[in-house]
């Protein structure tokens, strides 16, 4: 014979008073709101549930933990949970979803895998992502708030500075944009920190130290990087990624294919007499690599990950501030050849050339110091910047006699 089940008014001293069963479960029921029970398990363990039938089969929901709500807030939601069932929704089906929900995490890696077809900088997202999201990595996409992004927003400018945050906020909005499908944006109205451009180069002084730093750099790898990135002007991500078939050494020219060039043109830059010894020098040395900068232990093949060196550098050349934070960035040594350029006397539309520029406007920051003309301009700007290093910047290039005969 069935036996009948337990019902009781519920109060918090009976359901403290409730024996653990000797095996399984015991279900005590509420006798003001009906279907509302606490399961006892044998550890001793008490839980509000609600049971109750929804067409035709059984349904046991789980309210909360007896320790977490009072017997009146359990009958509230019980109460709740009846109204949806007799509407025909299945609370059970919400809880299901949320359980099959993305992560904010799981999110990223669909934006991450998406992105590495069509977007150069990615890299530099998972660095974002890697940094900043611990706080919203685990939770659900449904659960993050426009409070959550204005708070990580706010921290991260005051923590990490404010283009920093600007970017986490807009790295949340295109994940949300392209890979969050049917929910609400929460990093749309987050107000942004506004931002002045950037207009660190490196001075004569500052040089000398540069080029001291480099010169004990132990890695040539490394060592004749940050050389040709300062020298082309070039974005870092180029310069990595630099292949011996876009280089002609002879004619001091190095295209960069469309595929690789930021804005999607191809872009031609100008190689001056230093920076084509330190590639003839390193072509005697790569061993057949496609790569002029390869490294064996990347997944692209080539160098990748600049900042472990980059930090050596700075401290080398006191270029750190009270606070332990660098004060120059691998992106200044490109600002640093088309304030040289301007100093001079290159023109705007010259420097916007050498350095892959759109516009004449994105030059202006470089006017503020009071294919042949391009050569010229930058031929000129270079051999001031490797003036300036006063005799340090020859030392951290590769010596005449190492490379191929007529490389100067």
């Amino acid at each position: 014979m069935k036996k009948e089940p337990v019902k009781v008014a519920l109060t918090k001293t009976r359901i403290e008073a409730l024996p653990a069963p000797a095996k399984g479960r015991a279900y005590v029921y509420d006798t003001k709101a009906p279907g509302l029970c606490v399961s006892v398990t044998r550890a001793g363990s008490k839980t509000f549930y609600l049971y109750r039938w929804l067409n035709g089969r059984p349904q046991r929901i789980r309210i909360g933990a007896c320790a977490d709500l009072t017997v009146e807030q359990a009958r509230r939601e019980a109460r709740k949970l009846v109204g949806e069932m007799a509407n025909g929704v299945n609370p059970q089906d919400a809880k299901r979803a949320a359980r099959g929900e993305a992560t904010f995490r799981q999110a990223f890696a669909l934006y991450i895998q998406h992105a590495k077809g069509h977007k150069k900088s990615w890299r530099q997202d998972v660095g974002t992502f890697d940094r900043y999201f611990k706080p919203l990595a685990g939770k659900k996409v449904s659960a993050i708030k426009k409070a959550d992004v204005q708070a990580l927003h706010a921290r991260i400018g005051r923590e990490h500075g404010k283009y920093a945050a600007n970017r986490a906020v807009a790295l949340v909005s295109i994940i949300y944009n392209g890979h969050v499908p049917g929910l609400p944006n929460p990093a749309k109205g987050v107000k942004r920190f506004k931002e002045q451009a950037r207009d660190r180069f490196l001075d004569a002084d500052e040089l000398r130290r540069f080029f001291k730093a480099l010169e004990a750099e132990p890695s040539d790898d490394w060592r004749d990087f940050f050389m040709a990135a300062l020298l082309t002007g070039a974005r870092k991500a180029n310069v990595l990624a630099m292949k011996w078939d876009d280089l002609s050494l002879d004619r001091g020219l190095w295209r960069i294919p469309a595929a690789e060039a930021k804005g999607g043109e191809a872009m031609v830059c100008v190689l001056v007499p230093a920076v084509v010894r330190i590639l003839e020098t390193r072509a005697q040395t790569v061993n057949g690599s496609p790569w002029v900068f390869p490294s064996p232990t990347s997944a692209s093949g080539h160098l990748e990950e600049a900042k472990k060196p980059w930090r050596g550098i700075l401290k080398r050349a006191g270029f750190v501030d009270a606070d332990g934070k660098n004060t120059v960035r691998i992106h200044d040594l490109r600002r640093t050849l088309g304030s040289w350029a301007a100093m001079t006397g290159s023109s705007l539309p010259i420097i916007g050339k050498a350095l892959g520029h759109k516009n004449v406007a994105t030059t202006q920051i470089y006017a503020r110091l009071d294919v042949d003309p391009v050569r010229r301009g930058v031929t000129a700007a270079t051999a001031a910047i490797l003036d300036a290093g006063n005799g340090s910047a020859k030392a951290a290039l590769p010596a005449p006699e190492a490379t191929k005969e007529g490389a100067e």
